[in-house]
């Protein structure tokens, strides 16, 4: 019946950050494209069409988890490298800063989703990711110059930074949070692996 439609609640502004959560935990968990924009709406508890007063379409919503699930974990991992401290205590506030945001449980499935369903950015959300990326990677870079500046590591290349994020973002496939290790446990191990035994 005419007008008989529901208005968006009066939260629905607000909870964008709702449906990129559970966009993201979905595409993790199905998939991309067999992820309906009723299936996010649901998840929310949303009306199905609701979704769109912040996304125009699914795409919009995947660009989203990707890029600002980039964005969380570097700015946590920048605000860790930003105390300051020796090369070895920043390397390891930045380790374990990127672990927590990527073990955690909207860590996993974005990293998930980065991972598996990347495949289905437009070439326009890849570069700005690639641009966030390299961003990123460059907090990293600097740290490794500073080990090897101290004496802590032998080799600070861009090989060896592709290789420690490697290893980082590997994570996701193997943690369970009952597992037996916490992320702080993990992440000393990881320095200890890493860098040169402390005398």
């Amino acid at each position: 019946m005419a007008g008989s439609r529901k208005p968006a609640r009066a939260e629905e502004p607000n909870r964008r950050a709702d449906i990129v959560r559970a966009a993201s935990r979905l595409f993790a968990a199905k998939g991309y494209a067999a992820t309906t924009i009723r299936d996010i709406a649901k998840a929310v508890d949303m009306q199905s069409g609701s979704p769109f007063y912040h996304f125009k379409t699914k795409h919009d919503m995947l660009r989203a988890v990707a890029l600002e699930g980039m964005e969380t974990i570097a700015r946590a991992v920048g605000a860790a490298a930003a105390q300051g401290g020796t090369p070895r205590e920043v390397f390891d506030r930045m380790l374990l800063a990127h672990l927590e945001q990527l073990l955690g449980e909207d860590g996993r499935c974005f990293a998930a989703t980065l991972l598996h369903e990347g495949r289905h950015l437009d070439p326009e959300a890849l570069a700005e990711l690639v641009v966030q990326r390299n961003r990123y990677e460059a907090l990293w870079q600097e740290a490794l110059k500073q080990l090897k500046r101290a004496g802590e590591i032998a080799d600070d290349s861009p090989v060896a930074r592709l290789f420690l994020l490697g290893a980082l973002n590997w994570t996701v496939q193997w943690y369970r949070p009952d597992g037996g290790r916490s992320v702080k446990q993990i992440a000393r191990q990881l320095s200890t692996l890493l860098l040169k035994p402390k005398l």
